[in-house]
Order: structure tokens, then C-alpha cells, then sequence
């Protein structure tokens, strides 16, 4: 039984539905992933700005109560903090916008717009942040906040230095108006910080995960575009494979079911197909002859119909006789043709054959009943001419044999007449018996016992042929419909003619059982010189005789009687070996109907 293969359905708007949904959350994630970006650019930038502002007061802090400080050294303390790869400038300014220091130097003095003071009060601890752009237009993420060198907390309160005016002990500062940067000087305005982070590698990694997420973007469009067209063509493919499953089901079960032998060829002459008709006629099995050569497995007569090398033309219906590999001549009904694909070319050959075996043996028994018919009705009348004048002729020839009792060689003569006219009238007898209908009264009979008895009636001419006789009864066989008189006069005429045919002596054997149809099975086989093959087809014909003395009516008769009894027997010889005849009877109470 074959297993059919379920195929799962996708519709293809279910894959036009998934590449959007993928496409969107694509879209969400790369949204989400900006922000999460932005953030953590600013959170690192500004903590790291933040660092910085509080390194450098500290540094100035540092240096102006110990050492002094005054502008110049703030000035190369900004330079030398700036001197790093993402910072692109560190200034100092005061609240109106003037720079006090710069990292660029040349930038001391002047002014930038700065407008923060309203929206950031003094009071304000915590550095923000914005993002701007350098004078040459490069991005910069800017951190800002107040500078206080001079101590958290402290305000504008005067400082004194342990270490002097110059940094030496006792130094006490003021608020004298001196630089920017110490107590007293333009430093009494509140100054701000502003350090500018190079962005541009964080705007590059952005746009990198943009190009990255259109790159994927594009990739799920053009696999969703792809798969609605898979789909399209799946369904199309699904639909035409199902309508090639249905045909190809109804070929095979057409091809299987075929009464008549079909095998194909490819192109090269290999065998690609036999059904099961083929196999049952050629007496091959599918798995021999798949793959190989006709040529190497079909008789010559028969695989040149499908031969590549010279495609045969259209055949219908030629009658051959082939021998295949049991070296049975098998008479087929042959047809055959070449496969030409829609260019013309030939893809294969077609053979389809039937066994006219049992359609010979059928035209051979009619024609046979045509002529026992006819020889019957003639012989009817014959006999029937020929009975009375035999009569007289034996009456006197008797009478000139008694008559001549002292002429030894008259009498001699006189017996020669009367014994060729009683040979004479046996024959006629045999041909009435032959002509007129049979009457057969069938009953449930035991076979075994039908066999014994005619066993007995023939053993004293076997003895006296040196014949051995033997039996071989199954047990527990079903009753046969026959009538057993009739049927052992068939037994005899068969048991005769093996006996006549053996004249060195040699075994009979009888064989009872039930054949693979179910029928009851006799078997009379003889170890004699057998028939030739030429002979088998005729020996059930009347007065066809291998014998010089015989009549040629015995087989005839027992053909008639099987027949009678609705039964058939075939015979099967081997010249050397001997003969067997095979009778089948049918079980009592599955007789066909005589009307059938």
C-alpha cells in the first residue's frame, strides 16, 4: 500500500505578514538601539567631561594655593589636558560670553555666544551637556558647567596662601583686580568650563548600524518578496504535482490491471517497466529485467520491436512464437510502437503482447469438436451400413472353416476371415460407443477407492508384461463427482496404453490428490518411451495411433469421458522419460451446471 506524503500549507500571505511584522520589529529595534546609543554616548561623554572639569580644578586649585598659579600656568595645564584624541577644545569663560582660556590660545580674548546663565543658576553643581559644532563644522558633544578653582563652597571669599606672593609662605590674596584666575582679579565674576568631545566616531557608528539595519531591512523585504513568490510558485507546483500523483495512480493502477503484458524501453533499450501480466507471461520478475538490455532478456523476435538503433515501425496484433528463459514456446499476440516526444525524438519503445496459449488450445478444441462431430455422425451411418454385411461375412466364414476341417490350409484361411472380421467389428463397436452420447451417472464417489479397483481389473496384464504397479492416494480427500464405471473404462484405456507401450517392462504409478484450484487429481504416469512433442497436440484425436495394431479410438474415448464429466486432462511427455496424464475432476457439490 502506498503511503501518501502530507504536505504542509503555508498560505503565501502569511509570508508577506511575517517579513512586515519582521520589518517593523527591524525598525523598532534600530529606533531603540539609537536612543540606547544616545544615551550611552551622552552618559560616557558627560561623565567623562565631568572628570575632566573636576581633574583640572582640582590641578588649578592645586597649583594656585601651592605654587602660584597664575594665567600662564592654567593655560598650559588646559593645553596639556586637551592634548587627547576625542577632545577637541577646553575653555574658560566668564558668564557674558568672554574667554578667559582656551586650549587653542589664539581664541583668548574673545567671545562666544553663551547664553546658558538663565536655565543654569549658581546654585547648580551638576554639569550638562548639548550638542554642538566647532568653528570647522565638526560635531561636538559639549559638557559645561561652573568652574570654581578656588574650592567648593568657598564663594567669592578671599583665599590666603601658606606659601606667599610667590608662592612662598605668608602669601595673602586679594581682590586687587589682578588675573583672571587668583582671588581678587577679573575672577570675581563667576567663571564657566565648556570641554568639546570629538562625536563624529559615535555619529559614524550610528550611521553604520542605520546602513546595517537597512542592509537587514532590504535583506527581509527581499526574502518576503521572494518567499510570496516561492509560495505562488509552490501552490502552483503543489496543484500540479497533486494532478500528476492522480494520473500517475490511474497509470498505474491502469497499467497494473492490464489483462495483457506491457513493457517499456528508454531510449537505450533498457527495460524501465513491466507489469505484472509481463511477469506472469515471460516468467521474469520486475527486478531481473529493470536496467537491462532487451536484447539480453527478451527473445530476439520480440526485443527488436523496441530496438533504439532502428525503431520499428507501428505494429498491431502479429502473432509470434517466443521462447523464453524456461524454454517454453509461448504464442503471443503482439503489439508494439516507438514513444516519440513532442520534438520528435525517441524517448522509448512499447510493447503490449497476450498468451494466445489458451486461445489456441480453445480454437483447437472447437475445431477438434467440429470433427468428432462430423466423423461421428458419419460414423453412425457407417457403422450402422457396414454391421449387417459383417454379419454375414463372419457367419460364412466360420462355415468354410468348419467345413474345410480336412484342408488345414483352407481352414487357416477361413480362421484369418473370421478373426479379421471380429477385429473389424470391434473397431466398429469402438466407433459407435465413440459416436453415440454418453450416459453418465455421476455421484459422490471416494477416488481412492475408484483407483483401487481399477488396479485390480488391470494387474493380471500388467504381471504378464513385466509392468510394476503402484499407488500413491492422498488421504482425506474431498468425494468426486463422477460415475465410477465410466471413469474406470477411462482408467484402463489409459492403464492399456502404458502397459502396450512398455513391452520391457517398467513402472505405472497412480496418484490421487487436490490441485492448487481445489479439484480432485489423478495422476497416471508411466516410466515408457514417451511422445514427441509433435505427437502431444493429436493423441486425443480419433485414429491417431503411434501403435501399427492399434485403433487410434482409446484416448479419444477417454477424452470424451473426462469431458463428459465436466473435468479436463492434459498430458505432458518426455521423449525417454515417459508420459504423465493429469486428470481434474471436480469435487462433489461444486460440479458446474450442464446448462453453463
Amino acid at each position: 500500500m502506498k503511503t501518501k506524503t502530507i504536505t504542509p500549507y503555508v498560505s503565501p500571505w502569511m509570508i508577506v505578514g511575517a517579513a512586515a511584522i519582521l520589518l517593523a520589529v527591524l525598525v523598532a529595534m534600530a529606533v531603540n538601539n539609537y536612543n540606547r546609543e544616545k544615551r550611552y554616548m551622552a552618559q560616557i561623554l558627560l561623565e567623562k567631561g565631568s572628570a575632566l572639569i573636576k581633574s583640572f580644578e582640582a590641578g588649578t586649585r592645586t597649583g594656585m594655593r601651592a605654587m602660584g598659579w597664575g594665567e600662564r600656568q592654567v593655560q598650559q595645564l588646559i593645553e596639556e589636558m586637551a592634548d587627547q584624541a576625542d577632545v577637541l577644545y577646553i575653555t574658560v569663560t566668564d558668564t557674558t560670553g568672554r574667554i578667559l582660556a582656551h586650549s587653542n590660545p589664539d581664541r583668548i580674548g574673545g567671545r562666544i555666544e553663551n547664553q546658558l546663565e538663565a536655565d543654569f543658576p549658581a546654585s547648580s553643581r551638576e554639569e550638562k551637556w548639548r550638542l554642538t559644532h566647532t568653528e570647522a563644522g565638526t560635531p561636538a558633544f559639549e559638557v559645561y558647567g561652573f568652574f570654581n578653582p578656588y574650592g567648593r563652597g568657598s564663594g567669592r571669599m578671599h583665599q590666603t596662601n601658606p606659601m606667599g606672593p610667590m608662592g612662598g609662605p605668608g602669601m595673602r590674596t586679594d581682590r586687587r583686580g589682578g588675573q583672571w584666575c587668583t582671588p581678587g582679579g577679573s575672577g570675581e565674576n563667576q567663571q564657566m568650563i565648556f570641554i568639546g568631545f570629538d562625536r563624529t566616531p559615535f555619529i559614524e557608528a550610528r550611521q553604520q548600524d542605520f546602513r546595517n539595519t537597512a542592509v537587514i531591512s532590504s535583506v527581509v523585504v527581499v526574502l518576503g518578496f521572494a518567499g510570496f513568490t516561492t509560495m505562488l510558485v509552490a501552490s502552483r507546483y503543489r496543484t500540479t504535482r497533486r494532478r500528476l500523483q492522480d494520473t500517475s495512480a490511474i497509470a498505474d493502477e491502469v497499467v497494473s490491471g492490464l489483462p495483457a503484458g506491457l513493457i517499456v524501453t528508454d531510449s537505450l533499450g533498457n527495460i524501465i517497466l513491466a507489469n505484472p501480466a509481463a511477469e506472469s507471461i515471460t516468467g521474469l520478475t520486475s527486478e531481473e529485467i529493470r536496467g537491462r538490455p532487451a536484447g539480453e532478456v527478451l527473445p530476439r523476435n520480440l526485443s527488436k520491436l523496441v530496438d533504439p538503433e532502428s525503431p520499428g515501425a507501428r505494429i498491431m496484433e502479429k502473432e509470434l512464437e517466443c521462447s523464453f528463459s524456461d524454454s517454453r514456446q509461448v504464442p503471443l499476440s503482439v503489439s508494439s510502437a516507438g514513444i516519440i516526444n513532442e520534438e520528435g525524438v525517441f524517448i522509448g519503445g512499447l510493447i503490449i503482447f497476450r498468451d494466445l496459449t489458451e486461445i489456441k488450445a480453445l480454437r483447437q478444441e472447437m475445431q477438434r469438436k467440429e470433427k468428432l462431430a462430423a466423423i461421428g455422425g458419419l460414423a453412425a451411418g457407417i457403422a450402422h451400413e457396414i454391421r449387417n454385411p459383417l454379419s454375414s461375412v463372419k457367419g460364412m466364414a466360420t462355415y468354410f472353416k468348419n467345413r474345410f476341417t480336412d484342408d488345414p490350409e483352407a481352414s487357416q484361411a477361413a480362421q484369418v476371415m473370421v478373426q479379421e472380421t471380429e477385429r473389424l467389428n470391434r473397431v466398429i463397436n469402438e466407433l459407435l460407443e465413440f459416436a453415440r452420447p454418453s450416459q453418465i451417472n455421476a455421484r459422490p464417489s471416494d477416488i481412492n477407492s475408484v483407483i483401487d479397483h481399477s488396479i485390480k481389473l488391470i494387474r493380471q496384464d500388467a504381471e504378464a508384461q513385466g509392468v510394476e504397479l503402484n499407488t500413491n492416494k492422498a488421504e482425506d480427500l474431498p468425494a468426486a463427482h463422477i460415475d465410477p464405471d465410466r471413469f474406470v473404462q477411462c482408467l484402463l484405456n489409459l492403464y492399456l496404453n502404458s502397459i502396450q507401450a512398455m513391452e520391457g517392462g517398467g513402472r505405472i504409478t497412480a496418484e490421487t490428490g487436490l490441485s492448487a484450484e481445489g479439484a480432485v487429481m489423478v495422476q497416471i504416469a508411466d516410466t515408457g518411451p514417451g511422445m514427441a512433442r509433435e505427437d502431444l497436440s493429436r493423441i486425443f484425436d480419433p485414429y491417431f495411433t503411434t501403435k501399427s495394431t492399434g485403433t487410434g479410438l482409446g484416448l479419444a474415448i477417454v477424452h470424451k469421458i473426462i469431458e463428459d464429466h465436466g473435468g479436463r486432462i492434459t498430458v505432458n511427455s518426455t521423449p525417454g522419460r515417459g508420459t504423465v496424464f493429469s486428470i481434474y475432476l471436480a469435487v462433489s457439490g461444486q460440479q458446474p451446471d450442464k446448462e453453463e
